[in-house]
């Protein structure tokens, strides 16, 4: 199979056709550049294998994650022995026994890329960047310091058969990661997930965004858009009340008494074609019986009701248990893939739609499709040729002027965007096509500012840092000035007053706050070396289309830069650096179905989709 691959590819595109400028010399001087790679999954353990078997003597690897038991079928230096072992190091390990002892130098770190230590000094050690990242936050903050240390960038991405590779450098002739906006990310109203749901994704995001959080996550004490009239109750546990007993009263509240309210709302349903029906607690708890089961069964077949109000009253039972050791929903948590699962089903038979399978609902909640290993195989090979290409050229030019040398650096290196699997007119497995230019509106590499466009006296300074800066600009630790005036400061250095000022100015609004319309709030993210204006408009709340604009405002214009010559700000908290620990792969972009909700604490944004069709513009995660 993999043979057939390859001699597809090499029938159809020549190595020549992607580097016909310059050879792809591995001289010693080559071979002993530093290289980071980001990224130790699906594609980082296929990339550190050519890495090594290419020749490279020094590489560092980074990954946050350990290695789950579905890793093994596509992760092929990882054995079950190695489960719950650092995906980094076993790596690390692994790939050493393919060379002589001693000819090799590989540091691997356990840890998220957006940590202190992994910023822009560490970044300035490397010769390149390659990327195997699965989450767009991380690839977006790497982006970034890649920009700021001046160190070229390779990324990737793949999604079952269809994959990419891409360059990036500070220039005019080559655009950054964010140069290229990503696919707008549909959104619900809150109004529609708590109340009307429609389709199968909308009970997903219920159980994952909603309901999940309210009672297990680590602000469950606080109120949620959940909490209307006597839910507080409902979503509060009694004391020395078991974890059983308390799912089976949320369960009531939400699949029964919640649906009779709103059924008794007549206006709300006078133009709908049907009513949400409410379960009968009380019978199914009696069906279900008290039997002790384990397990939640085969994950491609669909439970029955017993079988869902069964397993969501256990799932919630042990996730109960687990407490604090909670943070969000984990995709690799069975407990809580199965609760998610068994959520949606009975919100699925509460309004007549149709349901899915725990394998089904698992991918739409963990925004994950089928990974194939070979493609990860090709996409590595890609990988290190840009790599060698850039390399090499870099040779080259140390006697060219420091400006322009990075357009230089590209043009020499013949560098390209590298599609796999699109099969175009000319049935070519690989698609090389020439980096995109940079974006003049860019925020991050270009001169560019942001505008929020909101309602300045109902929006406070706390909605602008959590669902503006950190949320939708993925700002790590952000700084808020007006004018001279600090408004929000965030890092471990503050001392206990100065993080109670900020918090009560925080609860201010805007217009509380001294600013007009078409004021300039000056944002800087020193963990991300980032800095850009945000224009402030106001439009009042009412005018806000809440299908358009749920969250009730709008960000427009264009996006911050990094700044040259200065520290630049790296844009993107980066998420974990880790590739999907499932027999799927996640994908960031491409998105067919998202969701975003209004709660600041509910700001995940997931989705299920097939790759984008190939185009010089498109972009597969």
């Amino acid at each position: 199979y993999l043979y057939a691959h390859i001699k597809m590819a090499s029938a159809t595109t020549s190595l020549s056709s992607l580097s016909p400028r310059l050879s792809l010399s591995t001289d010693e001087e080559t071979l002993s550049k530093n290289i980071l790679m980001v990224g130790a999954g699906g594609i980082g353990c296929e990339l550190i294998k050519t890495l090594v078997l290419t020749g490279f003597q020094n590489i560092s690897i980074i990954d946050l994650d350990t290695i789950d038991v579905s890793n093994l079928n596509r992760q092929f230096l990882f054995r079950k022995k190695h489960v719950g072992m650092s995906k980094s190091q076993v790596a690390k390990e692994s790939v050493e026994k393919f060379v002589k002892k001693g000819s090799i130098n590989i540091d691997a770190y356990t840890g998220n890329v957006k940590e202190e230590r992994f910023g822009l000094e560490f970044f300035k050690k490397f010769d390149i960047v390659l990327n195997g990242l699965d989450n767009l936050e991380a690839r977006r903050h790497v982006n970034r310091l890649c920009l700021s240390a001046n160190v070229p960038l390779v990324e990737s991405g793949t999604t079952g058969y269809k994959g990419q590779v891409t360059v990036h450098v500070r220039g005019k002739y080559c655009a950054c990661f964010e140069c290229a906006p990503k696919p707008v990310q549909k959104s619900f109203p809150i109004c529609t997930l708590r109340d009307t749901p429609s389709t199968f994704v909308h009970t997903i995001v219920f159980a994952t965004d909603l309901l999940f959080p309210r009672l297990f996550g680590p602000n469950k004490e606080d109120p949620s858009d959940l909490d209307e009239e006597e839910a507080r109750d409902a979503f509060t546990r009694k004391d020395k009340e078991s974890g059983t007993a308390f799912a089976k009263r949320v369960f009531a509240y939400v699949f029964e008494k919640k649906i009779k309210d709103l059924l008794e709302r007549e206006d709300m349903w006078a133009n709908r074609d049907k009513k949400p029906k409410a379960l009968d607690s009380e019978t199914l708890f009696m069906k279900c019986g008290e039997e002790e089961k384990t397990g939640y069964g085969d994950a491609h077949k669909k439970w029955t009701m017993e079988e869902a109000v069964e397993i969501f009253v256990r799932s919630a039972g042990k996730l109960f248990e687990k407490g604090d050791q909670i943070s969000e929903f984990d995709k690799d948590d069975d407990d809580a893939v199965a609760f998610v699962t068994a959520t949606a089903q009975l919100r699925c038979l509460n309004y007549d739609i149709e349901y899915m399978s725990r394998f089904d609902a698992k991918g739409v909640a963990g925004n994950i499709v089928h990974a194939v290993a070979t493609t990860n195989a090709i996409v590595s090979g890609l990988i290190v040729l840009e790599a060698l290409k850039i390399l090499n050229a870099q040779k080259h030019l140390k006697e060219v002027e420091e400006e322009g040398k990075n357009d230089g650096l590209i043009k020499l290196a013949n560098s390209r965007y590298t599609f796999v699997g699109n099969f175009n007119a000319g049935k070519q497995l690989l698609q090389p096509l020439a980096p995109d230019e940079q974006n003049p509106k860019c925020v991050v590499c270009s001169n560019a500012r942001a505008e929020l466009c909101c309602d300045m006296s109902k929006t406070t300074l706390a909605d602008v840092v959590t669902k503006v800066l950190k949320k939708k600009l993925n700002t790590n630790e952000p700084t808020v000035l007006k004018g001279d005036e600090m408004l929000h400061e965030e890092g471990a250095d503050l001392d206990e007053d100065e993080v109670e000022t900020y918090a009560a100015t925080g609860k201010k609004t805007l217009k509380c706050l001294g600013l007009e319309s078409g004021g300039i709030l000056c944002i800087d993210d020193n963990s991300q070396e980032l800095r850009f204006d945000l224009v402030v408009v106001h439009q009042n709340l009412e005018n806000f289309d809440e299908e358009t604009f749920p969250e009730g405002f709008e960000l427009r214009g264009e996006t911050p830069k990094v700044a040259e010559g200065e520290e630049k700000k790296d844009d993107d908290a980066a998420a974990a650096a880790c590739e999907a620990s499932d027999d799927l792969e996640i994908i960031e972009e491409g998105l067919d179905v998202m969701k975003t909700v209004e709660s600041p604490r509910l700001s995940k944004t997931k989705a299920k989709s097939p790759s984008p069709t190939p185009s010089k513009k498109r972009k597969i995660a």
